[in-house]
């Protein structure tokens, strides 16, 4: 990894190698920057407070070896990302201002792919990890995860009809306490629907009425624009001098009929004067016609405006037209027969609530059985953690444990509570030493021996993820002396078969560690790209007799510190 201007580092490169890899360094060198470049690396959360005062962004690049045709190779081609030889190469950038970019084998990529990659590439395990797992809920989920598909395939059918039977509770607790208001609604809605039913308006009505309306409120002026026009193009019998429009076509037609064959282009002008002598004859009898059948009834003028009044009723309850109200009528009449349907719906949502119940209560029990069975295989393994880890005599057990409620589902003969992950309250119990009764991790153990079994956890874990790198960041804190040397004997084993990064204070850790690098400052308290650096041979021997007495050059601590190294590869 490449770090740039983040935290206390200013430029510095970590190399990290196959094996077992332990970064140290003074209290404040910027070990941890090492976690926290891996973090944005691997789509952590970007934080603006962590780009190094006076720089505008900070920038983390790494290149990460990865299988050929393994999952995360496959997610980052989907992302458009490109392989360079076997290696993902990610970079991430935080400006000061908060905002952040990633890009993936050469493309801008959204974070959250990288954080898709995460699990596949690296299991990150730290101090906040342990007070994590402290909390029940991630006892349980950390069980779970043990289990493997034992619990994962009943865990998913019981999602599946949890969810489901919360819908359904849901439905009927609405029906059932809505009742009133329900039983309301449907009044209103039948009286919407008889209302509209007596009047039994049809689409587009009130368009053709408004028209009619029109048409008979004017009958008279309609009538005599009719009679006149009429006039106009055809003539009026009452007055046989006058000119009208026809008989001036018609002489106009004659005219040049008497010598359209002298000259075609007053042949074509002839045909198109007779041609608007056609079209005036029809124009007039329309005229006729519709002078003739114009109805100017007063009666059915006022048949047409109480019609249209009560199309207006129902416009102003339901709907801006009648097209609308008949929509609004359909919709009605649906939603009527689903609150009519109350009765029926409960009896059905009854039955099918309590089948659910069933149905979750047996697989309650499949995952209790299941995790009592991970909760045997798991505790006996994180026992022999603690054998190695100068804990002999310490045993760790699970109690597995449900609650009574009259509401819940039935489990083992009991009815009990239950929840999206099952019926089961899992919690982790050490017994330090024989003798002593099992009592939960937090209360058990003293700060070392925490520290112990929350490692011993992570490293049964380590042997079940099917992850290349495990990064853990001073999960040693609080112990020394034999079983900080046991730690670091079983992290240089676990590291036979994985690659590990262990941040850590300790000499003991360190020396077990296939490369140790050093973290230090410059005098102005930034660390440069010469302040990561490989430590081998008299370097690596100085960095331990500080890191055990505070002294490079006292001889009781060198003595020391190369015994630990000849102690360590003896034990490889």
């Amino acid at each position: 990894m490449r770090i740039r201007s983040l935290g206390v580092i200013d430029d510095a490169v970590v190399e990290l190698s196959p094996g077992f890899t332990a970064v140290t360094g003074e209290t404040g060198a910027g070990k941890t920057m090492v976690v926290t470049s891996l973090g944005l690396l691997l789509g952590g959360r970007a934080d603006p407070a962590l780009v190094r005062i006076g720089a505008k962004n900070a920038v983390v690049e790494g290149r990460i070896a990865v299988p050929e045709g393994a999952a995360a190779v496959v997610r980052a081609e989907e992302a458009g990302a490109e392989l360079d030889d076997g290696a993902l190469l990610i970079s991430r950038t935080v400006s000061a201002e908060g905002r952040s970019r990633a890009h993936l084998g050469g493309r801008s990529v959204p974070v959250g792919v990288l954080a898709e990659l995460a699990d596949e590439l690296v299991a990150v395990h730290g101090q906040t990890d342990q007070q994590g797992l402290l909390k029940l809920s991630r006892q349980r989920a950390a069980l779970d995860r043990y289990a493997g598909d034992a619990v994962a395939v009943p865990l998913t059918k019981y999602g599946e009809a949890y969810r489901r039977l919360r819908a359904v509770a849901g439905e009927l607790d609405e029906i059932v306490t809505r009742a009133r208001e329900r039983a309301q609604e449907a009044d209103m809605l039948r009286y919407g629907l008889d209302e509209i039913a007596g009047v039994d308006p049809r689409a587009g009505e009130d368009v053709e009425l408004a028209e009619e309306a029109e048409r008979l409120g004017h009958a008279e002026a309609l009538a005599s624009a009719a009679t006149a026009a009429h006039a106009a193009l055809a003539g009026n019998p009452e007055d046989p001098e006058g000119v009208d429009a026809a008989t001036l076509v018609a002489g106009a037609h004659r005219a040049l009929e008497a010598v359209r064959s002298h000259d075609p282009a007053l042949a074509v002008l002839a045909e198109r004067i007779g041609e608007v002598g056609i079209l005036l004859g029809d124009v007039a009898g329309e005229l006729a016609g519709y002078a003739d059948d114009l109805d100017a009834d007063p009666l059915r003028l006022a048949a047409v405006e109480e019609r249209r009044a009560a199309l207006t009723g129902l416009t102003r309850k339901y709907g801006q037209d009648i097209a609308s109200v008949l929509s609004w009528a359909e919709e009605g009449a649906q939603r009527l027969t689903e609150l009519d349907g109350d009765d029926e719906r409960i009896g059905e949502l009854t039955a099918e609530r309590d089948a659910l119940r069933v149905e979750l209560g047996g697989l309650a029990q499949a995952l209790t059985d299941a995790r009592a069975e991970a909760a045997e295989r798991f505790a006996a393994a994180v026992t022999a953690e603690l054998a190695s880890l100068a804990m002999p005599h310490a045993r760790v057990s699970f109690e597995i444990r449900q609650t009574d409620d009259p509401e819940g589902v039935e489990v083992g003969g009991r009815t009990v509570a239950y929840g999206p992950f099952g019926a089961d309250e899992v919690e982790l119990l050490l017994a330090p030493h024989p003798g002593a009764p099992p009592r939960p991790i937090a209360k058990g153990a003293s700060g070392g021996e925490l520290s112990r079994v929350m490692l011993a956890v992570e490293v049964v874990f380590a042997g079940t993820d099917p992850v290349p790198t495990y990064l853990f960041d001073e999960v040693d804190a609080g112990v020394g002396g034999k079983a900080a040397v046991e730690i670091g004997r079983r992290l240089a084993r676990l590291a036979r078969s994985a690659q590990v990064v262990v941040v850590t204070h300790l000499p003991q850790v360190a020396a077990f560690a296939d490369r140790q690098l050093l973290v230090e400052k410059t005098n102005d308290g930034s660390v440069t790209r010469s302040g990561v650096k490989v430590l081998e041979g008299e370097d690596r021997v100085r960095e331990l007799s500080r890191m055990l007495a505070g002294q490079e050059d006292s001889e009781t601590a060198r003595a020391h510190a190369e015994e630990l190294l000849a102690a360590a590869r003896a034990d490889a």
